[in-house]
């Protein structure tokens, strides 16, 4: 059986004590056992000490490293890949862009904020809320989040517009930033047939900036839609896109050689303007194919190709 420090302290006790009875005197025994005693109980106290340390706690005095000592926080990486639609989710991830502010190639002073403005319809037989978000999905983030809450409630059918607030890069160049919607449940979705909606502008330091027209578009509109009346009139419309203030000057050519006069129309700011002219074509005249085309004069002479229709009355 193990014996504890405190039995071995009796018995060691007992048996100072018959070794001092055995050879000495009374006084001489009383000091030898208070010396033998004062010797044990030390040697018990070390050992407790031995057997129940104290242990000292220490507070860290290192102090937290700042963002500076740190060192730059990562960028964030946008998902390399989405989850395609399926089920339920597939049936909400449709989109139509219907309009936008800030047309392709405006010219932006480098770190300008600017609102992108992408007005879009709701083609989908869900009702889009909060919970849907705005993504970052390729090219230069300009400034921005990677994501963003759907800006309102919007019902099957309904426009709404989804604006993003975004700063121009310090460096000049041609810069475009790519967005999509995605669902709830993680679908990711763009508009018409999936594409992504982007802002595309044009970074520029130079304190002379020359502003022009960046893109003309056509649409040919027949009255009577069908059909072969004595006169058919053909509406060409032209929109005119700019990247900034400027003030352009431009004419009509037509295929059978005779020429508009010229026109001026002034933009205070990037963005576009429809112009028309009315072609009326009278019956028998001979069938086959017409053109007409804006040609502008200033800020540059610049011909923006050609409306083409058909003439198809007998």
């Amino acid at each position: 059986m193990l014996q504890t420090p405190r039995y071995k302290l009796i018995a060691i006790l007992f048996s100072l004590t018959l070794i001092a009875s055995a050879c000495g005197t009374s006084a001489s025994n009383d000091n030898t056992i208070s010396t033998a005693v004062a010797l044990t109980v030390q040697a018990r106290d070390a050992q407790q000490t031995q057997v129940s340390p104290v242990l000292a706690v220490s507070t860290p005095t290192q102090a937290i490293p700042t963002p500076a000592e740190i060192g730059p926080t990562p960028t964030l990486q946008p998902k390399p890949t989405f989850p395609p639609a399926s089920g339920k989710d597939a049936d909400c991830a449709k989109a139509s862009l219907v309009e936008e502010t800030i047309p392709d190639g405006t010219i932006m002073k480098p770190g300008q904020q600017f609102t992108k403005v992408w007005r879009i319809q709701n083609t989908s037989t869900c009702v889009w809320d909060t919970s849907y978000k705005i993504i970052f999905w390729d090219g230069d983030v300009m400034g921005g989040g990677y994501v963003y809450n759907f800006p309102q409630q919007a019902l099957p059918g309904d426009i709404v517009d989804v604006p993003l607030v975004l700063t121009a890069p310090a460096t000049d160049g041609n810069y475009k930033s790519y967005w999509k919607l995605q669902t709830p449940g993680g679908t990711t979705f763009g508009v018409g047939y999936d594409s992504p909606f982007w802002i595309d502008i044009n970074v520029n330091s130079s304190t002379k900036v020359e502003y022009g027209v960046t893109s003309v578009t056509y649409e040919v509109v027949r009255n009577p839609a069908t059909g072969c009346p004595a006169n058919v009139f053909y509406t060409i419309y032209a929109t005119i896109t700019v990247n900034g203030p400027v003030n352009v000057t431009y004419n009509w050519r037509k295929s059978d050689g005779s020429t508009e006069d010229k026109h001026t129309v002034k933009f205070t700011e990037a963005g576009s303007k429809t112009v028309s002219m009315v072609w009326s074509i009278h019956y028998g005249s001979t069938n086959n194919e017409r053109w007409a085309q804006l040609f502008t004069v200033a800020p540059v002479e610049q011909d923006f190709g050609k409306a083409p229709f058909l003439y198809d009355c007998k």
